[in-house]
């Protein structure tokens, strides 16, 4: 058992299924009190009732004085998960590219800004965000949901080095595929690039909690993302390239 989360007041966003519904599961396990929060009431209800956590459906964006409220008045671990899988080029529509940056990243920001006072007060408090490989890489096929997973994981980056020596713990959770509905809904390029070692939810929750027990930022589920990390930031050039190799066989499947 995970001490750290040890009664501890947690919220999930997203967490109706998926990902979000796999932490909510493993925190009530390790003993936290757990509030769910979906934009789908039904989902968030249901996996609320199943754990013995509240369900405070809504916007991700607004939800954190409500949980708050929920918990008795303090949230100890906030998993800014909810996210969009938004596809697309740089003609997607501007709604496409507002949506995905409202939920992808200006989410987590909101959640900070109400968050802090309270964790920088008390000495303590944990945010995880649930980024994506295409955060550290990128995404062919899904220009919106890459440029904004680059920004959730900066944000988080951001987030750890300005406020870990005030007891502020932050975890990114970088996967790539997921066996969830959002994998289904990326079609052909997830089927070629993230299907064949794409992972469970709880796997997902494992590495979290793995990364919360050694006190590592970066929660990778997929080990072999590091080395591509490392490949592309050592030969940007080579990376582009073979990365552009995975783009046209993509396109010869279409």
């Amino acid at each position: 058992m995970v001490g750290a989360v040890q009664d501890a007041g947690v919220v999930v966003t997203g967490g109706g299924g998926g990902i979000g519904a796999a932490l909510a599961r493993r925190f009530a396990a390790e003993g936290a009190r757990v509030v769910v929060n979906d934009l789908d009431a039904d989902r968030a209800r249901a996996v609320a009732d199943a754990i013995g956590g509240t369900a405070v459906p809504g916007d991700a964006s607004t939800v954190v004085e409500a949980a708050r409220d929920a918990l008795g008045g303090t949230v100890d671990v906030y998993c800014a998960n909810a996210g969009v899988g938004s596809g697309g080029s740089e003609a997607a529509p501007e709604e496409v590219w507002e949506r995905a940056w409202d939920v992808n990243v200006m989410a987590h920001v909101r959640a900070a800004h109400l968050l802090l006072p309270d964790w920088l007060e008390r000495g303590r408090g944990r945010f995880v965000s649930t980024v994506s490989a295409a955060g550290l890489l990128t995404m062919i096929g899904a220009a919106p949901y890459s440029v904004t997973k680059h920004g959730a994981y900066a944000f988080a980056e951001w987030l750890s080095l300005t406020y870990r020596h005030r007891g502020i713990k932050v975890h990114a959770i970088c996967p790539q595929g997921v066996r969830t509905d959002m994998l289904t809904a990326a079609g052909s390029a997830g089927d070629l690039v993230l299907a064949p070692t794409a992972v469970e939810p709880e796997d997902v929750a494992d590495a979290l909690f793995k990364g919360i027990e050694e006190d590592r930022f970066l929660v990778l589920p997929h080990p072999d993302v590091a080395e591509y990390y490392r490949a592309r930031s050592a030969d940007p050039d080579r990376w582009l390239t073979g990365m552009n190799h995975l783009q046209q066989k993509w396109e010869a499947t279409r």
